[in-house]
């Protein structure tokens, strides 16, 4: 890989603000201070002022990542999780654009190398990130491709939609079959028209908190060269 100093570094994930929505039905993060920096300057005789934040928010905010807990009561957590498994993973992108329609299935990963690869789905669909568009008629993995991910050897997939799962339905095969095969699954991506098909380097890293599913990330990806 190239010294990181010398590489394109393009960021994949949405800002998390205050009220914003990412799923429907769950509320959107409050973000305020905890600490102000008026409030902190009187603890200093320096001068000195700090701003402590505080965000109250549901795990599923944002770009974020799902481990084998948010499926499985005894899947590993986000805790469990091996660095290996999110961090400086080669990547593979797989051009879906959804105005040619919103389903990927197997046959249209077909001849792809994805073995021990973080496989991200460019839809384009984060073109209609916050809009009212964002969660009808998503762009989504059948379970047939979850199926052969998993068979293929991916090690990570993720997707700039809404879900991963056809969510049209009230059954989540997608999500049932990569957190089974314990494949972390990173949704609500943007940017990845900005990355080549391969030849780049993937990380999506939680914090490492125990008990939990899901969490945001700061998903990038590294070019190599």
């Amino acid at each position: 890989m190239a010294h990181i100093a010398e590489a394109e570094i393009v960021d994949l994930s949405h800002v998390i603000e205050h009220g914003m929505v990412t799923y429907q039905g769950l509320p959107g993060p409050h973000i305020c201070d905890y600490w102000t920096r008026e409030g902190s300057a009187a603890n200093y005789d320096d001068g000195s002022s700090f701003q402590i934040g505080r965000i109250d928010m549901v795990a599923n905010t944002g770009t974020y990542l799902d481990s084998p807990f948010h499926r499985y009561a005894d899947g590993k957590d986000l805790a469990e999780l091996p660095l290996k498994s999110l961090a400086d993973l080669p990547g593979v992108v797989v051009r879906r654009p959804h105005g040619q329609g919103i389903a990927t299935d197997a046959a249209d990963l077909e001849g792809l190398d994805v073995r021990g690869k973080a496989v991200l789905v460019h839809t384009g669909w984060a073109e209609h990130w916050r809009t009212d568009s964002y969660c009808a008629e998503h762009p989504f993995l059948t379970a047939a491709a979850a199926e052969w991910l998993v068979k293929e050897g991916a090690v990570l997939v993720g997707i700039d939609s809404y879900n991963i799962d056809d969510t049209r339905t009230r059954s989540r095969p997608v999500h049932s079959r990569l957190l089974a095969a314990e494949v972390p699954i990173c949704e609500h991506m943007r940017g990845l028209e900005q990355l080549p098909d391969r030849g780049f380097r993937f990380s999506a890293v939680p914090p490492k908190v125990a008990g939990m599913g899901t969490f945001p990330v700061r998903a990038y990806a590294v070019i190599d060269g």
